[in-house]
């Protein structure tokens, strides 16, 4: 793996929006362990990179 960069500040609504989405991963680990959860972790991946994006381009 790469290295970890550090976690950036997320706005009330990216919380918002992880907070549904790691909700929506607990209901389908209730499901079983089988249950293809990808999807939901690629979401995630992407607001937090979306607002390390935001981020960078609020310190130019």
């Amino acid at each position: 793996m790469g290295k970890q960069q550090p976690e950036p500040k997320l706005t009330a609504a990216e919380k918002a929006k992880v907070t549904y989405l790691v909700a929506r991963m607990c209901k389908r680990g209730l499901a079983g362990d089988d249950v293809h959860q990808a999807d939901l972790e690629r979401k995630v991946e992407r607001v937090i990179e979306n607002a390390r994006k935001r981020e960078a381009n609020r310190s130019k």
